[in-house]
């Protein structure tokens, strides 16, 4: 009976509530009902998984067909890079989400974490990159797939990070042309989309620079995406240091701490505590945005499954089911940053500053 009576609190403490709650609720247990059958029979009982493109014809789209993931999987996920050599990408992205796993879970204490990731950052280039112990080069024009993602979604987090707390610490400086060059740097790229941003690195740039002298496109894509992450998590930075007490200052100058001793032992671990869930929230748009180096020719998880259609006409009518393949990654993906997030924030308290 208590076990009975504890499920009927939760269901009105949490779907019947008031009269827009149960309703809502009604409503979506109806949409349920009368989507969920066609859903399951289009998705699972009528599906072909297989990899065979008449049996996916024969269905005709009534049911879907899994089997041009079956068959286009390896192109979706490694994109150009040459097929003899995708052991190298598979275990590069491995080894670099296992060192994201570990950080996520705090597998190792901080001195061990920054080993792990002093050595998987270098063994990911070499293993992608080749040239050295023996392993073919490729270019990083071939470089494409689930490996890009994650490429650029870590490496624009990991670097636009310790910018975003130098320009947010630009901001509030005494010196008026720093902080005007901080502020001027901020409004200048969050008016602009991160599309524009891409073209202007990929495209712009090399005409500017000396007759002779070029950067790699990876590269300039890259400074891209760390600049536009960094013009938004300054800001949010900025936020969490606005909301520690001023107390908090007069504590530190009265223990005798200087202006950057208490910057960096008082206030802004106390920011960055404060907007964990929006610094999180950076992070899974930034992992969400790499999906635009498309434009620029970059082959990331969209972009190689449109190349992995493109020039084959068995399969390029099955489109949707290779984009709800590739969307169930990015969804694990958020999903595992947003458990991350809220672990994080039980764990220091985030939101919250001292008083």
């Amino acid at each position: 009976m208590n076990q009975i009576a504890a499920t009927q609190a939760w269901l009105r403490r949490n779907l019947f509530s008031d009269a827009f709650s149960g309703l809502t609720t009604l409503l979506l247990l109806g949409g349920a009902v009368y989507w969920l059958p066609g859903l399951i029979d289009w998705m699972l009982l009528q599906a072909v998984f297989e990899p065979d493109a008449a049996a996916c014809q024969t269905v005709n789209h009534a049911g879907a067909c899994w089997g041009v993931v079956a068959e286009k999987y390896r192109f979706i996920l490694f994109g150009r890079y040459p097929h003899a050599e995708q052991w190298r990408p598979l275990l590069a992205t491995a080894l670099l989400l296992a060192v994201i796993f570990a950080s996520g879970m705090r597998l190792l204490n901080r001195k061990f974490l920054l080993t792990a990731w002093a050595l998987a950052l270098p063994a990911f280039f070499i293993l992608m990159g080749g040239g050295s112990f023996g392993l073919t080069p490729v270019g990083s024009d071939q470089w494409g797939g689930l490996p890009l993602t994650l490429l650029l979604a870590t490496m624009g987090m990991l670097l636009a990070f310790p910018l975003a707390i130098m320009v947010a610490l630009g901001r509030q400086s005494g010196l008026p042309l720093l902080r005007g060059l901080c502020t001027l740097y901020v409004e200048l790229v969050r008016g602009v989309p991160l599309i524009s941003v891409l073209f202007l690195a990929s495209f712009l740039f090399p005409i500017i620079l000396p007759q002779g002298f070029s950067i790699d496109v990876l590269l300039r894509v890259q400074a891209g995406i760390v600049l536009f992450a960094a013009a938004y998590l300054s800001e949010t930075i900025r936020g969490g240091l606005q909301a520690v007490p001023g107390g908090q200052h007069d504590a530190a100058a009265a223990l005798g701490l200087g202006r950057w001793q208490a910057m960096r032992w008082i206030i802004l671990p106390q920011a960055l505590r404060a907007v964990v869930p929006s610094m999180m929230n950076s992070a899974v748009s930034v992992f969400k945005d790499t999906s635009l180096v498309t434009v620029v020719s970059l082959y990331e998880l969209t972009g190689s499954l449109s190349l992995a259609l493109a020039g084959d006409a068995e399969w390029r009518s099955f489109h949707l089911e290779g984009y709800l393949f590739i969307g169930g990654i990015y969804w694990i993906g958020c999903y595992s940053m947003s458990r991350f997030s809220r672990g994080m924030e039980s764990k220091v308290g985030a939101g919250a500053t001292a008083m």
